[in-house]
């Protein structure tokens, strides 16, 4: 596998911009790769992608030149342990709750003696040619992503972010505010303390934050960027395609 540049930009505290697939087509990496993405998550949480979709989509993305990550809905060591032998450089685990979440995602994704995933032949590791040179890479390279979208994470986020193995932390608001019975409500002043003290925990154990902006607006996109968000995903492809057809043809409707 090749050197994983977001790893060594994650540790820089470097801005890094992704995106999200949720069209399993292999043709959407080679679609958005002219952007210049850092990364590109492939969401296996709010999609209907599936493992059998997974491997294709890896395939492309890292064709491209582009890291490639999966989001995985669950903590689930055999998910996990299967989309990194697809060849994923790395998971983003959602609905994280407690530091003993944490320890399973980071178990699961590395080898003894950091974790406890076990050995296969697969793609990642080039079907057996080359498992020394992956238990290297997964070591110095894999890169874990937490979630962190429910009030039971903030209570206990000291806890979540020292836990070793965390490369990044994303901020779920959608989810947190509704954990919090406020759900959308992100001018609630409980919700924005919660925010805060991710934050304020993120950067007293020097972990780069993270954000997924909805909006294909990039101004929309730069308010979070100024706030500190290093690793910051701007919508995503199915929005990207649905927004752009509306606002070509209702110009070209308005124009006649």
């Amino acid at each position: 596998m090749r050197p994983n540049s977001l790893k060594q930009k994650l540790i820089n505290q470097e801005q890094t911009y992704g995106s999200w697939i949720t069209m399993a087509h292999p043709l959407i990496p080679d679609i958005l790769a002219p952007a210049g993405f850092d990364w590109l998550a492939v969401d296996m949480e709010h999609s209907s992608i599936d493992l059998a979709d997974l491997l294709p989509l890896l395939i492309s993305i890292e064709a491209n030149g582009i890291v490639p990550l999966v989001r995985v809905g669950e903590v689930n060591p055999n998910l996990i342990k299967r989309v990194m032998d697809a060849g994923t450089y790395g998971v983003i685990a959602a609905n994280i709750c407690s530091a003993e979440d944490v320890k399973k995602v980071v178990s699961a994704v590395k080898y003894s003696p950091e974790g406890s995933r076990g050995v296969g032949f697969y793609r990642a590791q080039a079907f057996g040619n080359k498992i020394e040179s992956y238990f290297k890479w997964v070591k110095e390279q894999s890169v874990v992503i937490v979630q962190i979208e429910h009030i039971a994470a903030v209570n206990e986020i000291e806890e979540i972010f020292a836990v070793p193995g965390i490369d990044a932390f994303m901020i779920g608001p959608n989810d947190l505010s509704g954990s919090m019975n406020k759900p959308c409500q992100f001018d609630d002043p409980e919700v924005i303390a919660s925010i805060e003290k991710v934050l304020e925990a993120g950067k007293k154990y020097n972990l780069p934050a993270g954000y997924h902006v909805m909006s294909p607006d990039p101004v929309e996109a730069a308010k979070w960027r100024e706030r500190g968000f290093k690793f910051l995903g701007l919508s995503l492809d199915s929005i990207f395609l649905g927004d752009s057809v509306k606002k070509a043809l209702q110009s070209l409707k308005n124009e006649c």
